[in-house]
């Protein structure tokens, strides 16, 4: 099923909180597939009640499309089947690698360069052939500078175009990046190609300093990284709209307060779009 309008990330330790949502509240819903390949019993069955009453997207963790390691072509068919299984047309991942001779258990941040960015299309053209969907990579929250004389606005449209696959904008990421890193985040959304744009995700983050901030998805969207969902839409269209919440869980109301804000702006954006 096609994925629209405002959704939440589905997480283990609420299951039984949101067990009562419904198609009103939450538009669709996502899980990292890691997370759920191979499982069965209570939480099996648990998740395949949400599958049949929402449309899903799959945002994985594993698959580290920029690391030297080989592709894990067996996870990758295994993620396929998760798909199939469940319907689910929407399959993203981190422009990043996680791996190097065994699990890093962290997002490590790619060199940006064209010999990188021809590396990863290459690879990311091997996974799309499997699994016989687009792949969509997320940008990437980064706490060291790894370029090789390009930007990662640059670097991201560069591996776009060489591989054909779609990108997922987390708009959080960007917020945090311009402050660690020192560029405009309005002119990093505005250059995006729009017709790239699968979806989008909107989190919480830490202000560890004032030139350091930390993507934790623990707490609450702040206001500029809202002013910047807002822009998005305003360049890119009305897209779906995921908020991302992985600890420090609030209540399910505050939760679907933060939902209920994107659908806000989803639906001023898309009248702003009928006058203009």
């Amino acid at each position: 099923m096609t994925i629209t309008g405002a959704g939440l990330g589905l997480r283990r330790g609420m299951l039984d909180d949101l067990s009562a949502l419904t198609s009103n509240e939450v538009d669709f819903l996502e899980v990292a597939p890691e997370n759920w390949i191979g499982v069965g019993g209570r939480f099996g069955k648990a998740l395949r009640e949400f599958t049949e009453r929402f449309p899903f997207a799959c945002h994985g963790l594993s698959l580290s499309i920029g690391s030297s390691d080989e592709l894990d072509l067996d996870f990758v068919k295994a993620v396929k089947q998760f798909l199939d299984t469940h319907q689910i047309e929407t399959y993203s991942e981190h422009l990043s690698y996680c791996s190097h001779n065994g699990h890093l258990y962290d997002l490590m941040p790619i060199p940006f360069s064209i010999e990188a960015a021809k590396y990863v299309a290459t690879r990311v053209q091997r996974v799309q052939d499997i699994i016989q969907r687009p792949l969509i990579l997320e940008n990437v929250s980064t706490y060291a500078m790894l370029g090789d004389g390009m930007s990662e606005l640059e670097f991201m449209k560069e591996v776009i175009k060489r591989s054909g696959c779609k990108m997922l904008l987390d708009v959080n990421n960007v917020f945090v990046n311009a402050t660690n890193h020192q560029f405009n985040p309005k002119e990093y959304i505005q250059s995006l190609p729009s017709e790239s744009i699968e979806y989008l995700h909107i989190a919480g983050h830490f202000d560890e300093a004032d030139d350091l901030l930390v993507d934790t998805h623990g707490a609450d969207v702040k206001p500029q990284v809202w002013d910047l969902l807002k822009l998005a839409y305003e360049c890119h269209g009305v897209l779906p709209t995921l908020l991302e919440r992985d600890f420090n869980f609030p209540s399910v109301s505050e939760l679907l307060n933060e939902v209920n804000t994107i659908k806000h702006y989803q639906q001023e954006a898309a009248y702003d779009r009928q006058l203009a």
